[in-house]
């Protein structure tokens, strides 16, 4: 338990230490929000606002296409049941949580767009077309 504490402890004090850096230039370069981090860090000259809704949007996606795959798999169960009460029961359980699981998905997916162009908007005083 000992090691692994000290491992975890020196690895944040390691990751702190190259997250400072940047944060830094940004504040010399009269950057305060940091939206030129790209330049500091040779990650390209792409705003952080954009490569926050890329990623966000990224893994929304990806877990929406989890959340379909496991509605195709209940709807196999389901069909492939036989009339056999458990596996029908089964299948519905799965295919009740893979739809709500679905729908929080696709609510957060709209709950962090809308968030993402009002903070672009706000920051910006233009309007976000995409």
């Amino acid at each position: 338990m000992k090691k692994l504490f000290f491992f975890f402890t020196a690895f944040l004090v390691a990751v702190s230490g190259f997250a400072h850096a940047p944060a830094v230039y940004a504040l010399q370069d009269k950057d305060p929000l940091g939206l030129n981090y790209g330049k500091y860090t040779g990650l390209g000259n792409e705003d952080v606002r954009f490569s926050t809704a890329k990623i966000i949007n990224t893994a929304l996606g990806i877990l929406g296409t989890v959340a379909i795959v496991i509605i195709i798999y209940a709807g196999f169960v389901w069909m492939t049941s036989a009339g056999n009460e458990d596996q029908s029961k089964k299948a519905q359980k799965i295919l009740f949580a893979a739809v709500i699981g679905l729908i929080v998905i696709l609510s957060s997916f709209i709950i962090t767009r809308f968030l993402l162009t009002q903070l672009y908007e706000a920051t910006t005083n233009n309007v976000y077309f995409n």
